[in-house]
């Protein structure tokens, strides 16, 4: 019995001083395609992307001073995808207040919210808020900020839907 496990702890060790030696052989090539995704090739940005990229970052500069001015304390968490872009600390009570960010060019005619912005929206409606900055020549106008702007989840379907600014801005009021 112990010839016989000491011929296996042998053969064991042989395999495993086999595969540590094994190693990578270059690849073969016979001809084909390579195949890269889409997201892999870099396109030049449009000017309409870059003007709605600079309007968006004038419209989070605008809404996180907003929010210290009214002594809160906002962090950016808009790469999180969380369903907003900022959260932001009530200075007084020390709330959580939940901000959505929409930079929209002065004559822009709709807004886009999206399914889990909406979502977020409706599962935390007395902190979520949706600030509204008009961007005109590369000044923001002050926010305004939406409470409770969605009545309804929208359809399971559903990615994103676009809402009249007017009608947004209509239901808005100066930031507090």
């Amino acid at each position: 019995m112990a010839d016989r496990l000491a011929e296996r702890l042998k053969q064991r060790t042989a395999q495993l001083a086999q595969e540590r030696q094994i190693s990578a052989a270059p690849p073969i090539v016979v001809g084909g395609a390579l195949i890269i995704p889409m997201g892999m090739i870099y396109h030049a940005p449009t000017p309409e992307m870059l003007d709605r990229h600079i309007t968006e970052q004038i419209a989070m500069r605008a809404v996180m001073e907003t929010e210290i001015a009214l002594g809160n304390d906002p962090r950016d968490v808009s790469v999180h995808n969380l369903g907003y872009d900022i959260e932001s600390r009530d200075g007084q009570s020390g709330a959580m207040r939940f901000i959505e960010v929409k930079g929209r060019r002065a004559d822009a005619q709709t807004i886009t919210v999206t399914r889990n912005e909406i979502l977020t929206a409706l599962n935390a409606p007395e902190r979520f808020i949706l600030a509204i900055v008009e961007v005109e020549n590369g000044k923001a106008r002050p926010a305004r900020y939406v409470r409770q702007p969605f009545g309804k989840e929208p359809d399971f379907k559903v990615t994103s839907v676009n809402y009249n600014m007017n009608d947004l801005l209509a239901m808005s009021g100066e930031a507090m």
